[in-house]
C-alpha cells in the first residue's frame, strides 16, 4: 500500500504558499500521489498545472475532474497537457459529480449516468490514443451529423504510453462499471470492513468485460486523517465535513453518501442526521452521527491507533490510501503526513 495526499479544494483556508508546502513535503516523504478536487470553486486542472511546474517525482491526480464541466475531449486535452507538463506523472480520475452541481452549477442534465460514463471513457482513452475522433453512441456523437464537423485527431502526444483513468463511484452499478472500464476507483467514505461487497462488484464488471479484475487494479479511498491524543476530540473534527455530505449533499430523494451510510447498517443515523441538516440544524446534524460511523470512515485518534487502523486498509487489498490530514495549522499537517510515512 502506498500513500496519496489530497489537497481538497484549493483556498479554503490555506494560502497557495501553504497548500505548496504540504505537496512538497508528501513528495520528500515518498508519497505516491498528490490529487487535486474541484466542486463550484477552485478546479482541479489549475491545480494540478501549478503543482506539476514545482514538484519532480510525485504523480498528480484529479480526484476528480467533473464530467458535466468538460466535454470528453476537452477532459484528453487536459490529462496530455498535465502528462506533458508533469513529465508522464498525470493520474486522471473523473466522476459525473451529482444532479445539483451539474444541473444547477453546469448546466447539464443529470441522467443516464452509466451509459454516459461508458460513452465519456472511451472516448477520452480514444482521443488519448492518438486516433481521429469518430463516436456513435446513445448520449455521444462525434462529429455532429449534418455538420461541418470533422473527425480530429489529438494534435499532442501524452508521455505515458496509457494514462491510468480512475473513476469516482459509490453505487453498485457505477462501481460494477468502474471493474469494467477503468484503471482504478476513488471511493470516498470507504469501511475496509465493506470491501468484499465492493470487490464482488468491481469483479463483476470485470468478467463483463471478459476479464478478470487486474492485480494492478488500484483500490485509492480517500480517507480523512486526524491524529489526536484525544479520540473524541479527533471525531468531532470530522463532523461537519460528514454531516455535510451524509446531510447535505444532495435532496431527502437522492443523496448517494446518505445511502452508502446506510448500506453500512446506519440507518436511522443517516436519516436523523439528513433531516436535521436540510432543516438548517447542521450542528445538531454533526453532533449525531455515531462515533461507530466516524471510526469506520475516517482515521482518527491517537498514533498508534490511527496506524493499526491502517492495516485494515492493506488488509483490504486498498494500493493507494489517499489522505486528507484535518488540522487548522500546517505544522500539525505535515506532521500527520511524516507518522503515516513511517508508519509504511
Amino acid at each position: 500500500m502506498r500513500l496519496g495526499l489530497n489537497i481538497g479544494y484549493w483556498g479554503l483556508g490555506f494560502t497557495a504558499e501553504q497548500q505548496l508546502e504540504i505537496v512538497k513535503h508528501a513528495e520528500a516523504l515518498g508519497f505516491h500521489s498528490a490529487w487535486s478536487a474541484e466542486a463550484y470553486g477552485s478546479d482541479a486542472a489549475t491545480v494540478l498545472a501549478w503543482l506539476a511546474g514545482q514538484t519532480r517525482t510525485i504523480k498528480i491526480g484529479s480526484a476528480i475532474f467533473q464530467m458535466p464541466a468538460r466535454s470528453p475531449a476537452m477532459t484528453a486535452m487536459t490529462a496530455a497537457t498535465l502528462d506533458n507538463l508533469s513529465a508522464g506523472r498525470m493520474l486522471l480520475g473523473i466522476g459525473s459529480s451529482g444532479p445539483q452541481v451539474a444541473e444547477g452549477w453546469h448546466g447539464e442534465r443529470f441522467g443516464a449516468q452509466l451509459q454516459r460514463t461508458r460513452e465519456y471513457v472511451a472516448i477520452v482513452r480514444k482521443a488519448l490514443a492518438r486516433e481521429r475522433l469518430e463516436f456513435s453512441g446513445e448520449q455521444y456523437e462525434l462529429p455532429l451529423p449534418d455538420g461541418p464537423g470533422k473527425a480530429l485527431k489529438l494534435t499532442i502526444r501524452p508521455v505515458q504510453e496509457r494514462i491510468p483513468v480512475y473513476i469516482a463511484a459509490i453505487g453498485p452499478r457505477n462501481t460494477e462499471l468502474t471493474g469494467e472500464i477503468a484503471d482504478g476507483w476513488l471511493p470516498i467514505f470507504f469501511a475496509p470492513e465493506e470491501v468484499k461487497q465492493f470487490r464482488d462488484l468491481l469483479g463483476k464488471g470485470a468478467a463483463r468485460a471478459g476479464k478478470e479484475l487486474a492485480p494492478d487494479f488500484d483500490i485509492a479511498p480517500g480517507v480523512n486523517v486526524c491524529i489526536d491524543e484525544d479520540l473524541d476530540r479527533a471525531r468531532d473534527v470530522m463532523r461537519p465535513f460528514i454531516a455535510l455530505y451524509v446531510g447535505g449533499m444532495g435532496s431527502r430523494k437522492q443523496n448517494f453518501y446518505n445511502a452508502l451510510m446506510r448500506s453500512y447498517g446506519f440507518e436511522d443515523a443517516a436519516e436523523e442526521v439528513q433531516n436535521l441538516y436540510l432543516d438548517g440544524k447542521k450542528e445538531e446534524a454533526a453532533a449525531a452521527l455515531p462515533a461507530e460511523l466516524i471510526d469506520k470512515v475516517c482515521l482518527v485518534g491517537p498514533k498508534d491507533r490511527v496506524l493499526d487502523r491502517m492495516e485494515a486498509y492493506r488488509d483490504a487489498g486498498v494500493g493507494t490510501l489517499i489522505v486528507s490530514p484535518v488540522a487548522a495549522e500546517s505544522e500539525r499537517r505535515a506532521a500527520m503526513l511524516r507518522d503515516l510515512a513511517e508508519a509504511l
